[in-house]
């Protein structure tokens, strides 16, 4: 199976990573040389790390045999069965990116891994019967969940299909249909915003608002962690749609723009709400 993976910051490599150990044949687009060079290096990085921890099943060089990086969509394989953009979160982008992908692989299913924009609204003036959200989880390799997203355009065979593919990468699949944040996002951010405001108000230290919802709750990860990992300025910007769509209650603190403002983004530059 070829699998395409548009996009290769750490949400693309990942997903080249999951598709490579699950036996694709994978291209993996990322648009100039040094970044496609980059794209490249975060695969084989991963793909290390996890035969190092002993959770991969095939010594990486041989997997690494499967993959392509190229600059442009045009030098994609016809024969793509999947594609999954990981660009930013933009919904004109991912629809050009798509739309892109329609006319190179024409007989692929066509996924985005947004976590909280609109797919009926990416799936505009596409072939929509083929188009559906595919959620995935950072660090894609380790997170078990994807997450599918349905619009009312999609064929329940697409859907299907997507759903058996996951399964064989080893992820577990909840069914969602389109909606502001979908069901993780929604209520990850709900959770997110909170703790931000628990902080903002002293409530309690950053440090004991995680170890509270880890081991009161049983979180892997306490919420500000998360945060970090994910990027403050990409939670401010869920945040802030989620609050044009749903209302005020997912208006984001005055600390989350703060921060972001200043270039405290988390563990990318080093400093969030923790040090890293």
């Amino acid at each position: 199976m070829i699998s395409v993976v548009i996009g290769g910051g750490t949400m693309g490599a990942g997903v080249a990573h999951l598709f490579l150990a699950g036996g694709h044949e994978v291209v993996l687009v990322e648009a100039g040389a040094d970044r496609a060079l980059a794209a490249r290096r975060a695969v084989e990085a991963s793909l290390a790390k996890a035969a190092e921890r002993g959770k991969l099943d095939a010594v990486p060089h041989e997997l690494l045999k499967n993959l392509t990086v190229v600059e442009r969509l045009d030098d994609v394989a016809a024969g793509a069965s999947l594609v999954v953009e990981a660009v930013p979160e933009d919904v004109e982008l991912k629809r050009q990116v798509l739309k892109a992908a329609a006319n190179a692989c024409p007989n692929a299913v066509l996924a985005s891994n947004t976590s909280s924009l609109s797919i009926s609204a990416i799936a505009e003036g596409l072939p929509g019967e083929r188009v559906l959200g595919m959620h995935f989880f950072n660090p894609v390799p380790v997170q078990q969940l994807v997450e599918l997203v349905h619009h009312d355009g999609v064929s329940a065979d697409v859907v299907a299909r997507v759903r058996g593919w996951a399964e064989e990468l080893g992820k577990t699949v909840i069914e969602v249909r389109d909606a502001p944040g979908f069901a993780t996002s929604r209520l990850g951010v709900a959770v997110g915003m909170e703790a931000i405001r628990m902080l903002e108000e002293g409530v309690a230290s950053a440090e004991d608002i995680d170890t509270g919802m880890r081991l009161g709750y049983g979180w892997p990860m306490g919420p500000l962690r998360l945060t970090d990992l994910v990027g403050l300025d990409v939670r401010l910007a869920i945040a802030e749609h989620l609050a044009a769509e749903l209302g005020p209650r997912f208006e984001p603190p005055r600390l989350l723009r703060d921060k972001v403002a200043a270039g405290q983004l988390g563990r990318k530059t080093g400093r969030g709400f923790f040090t890293w």
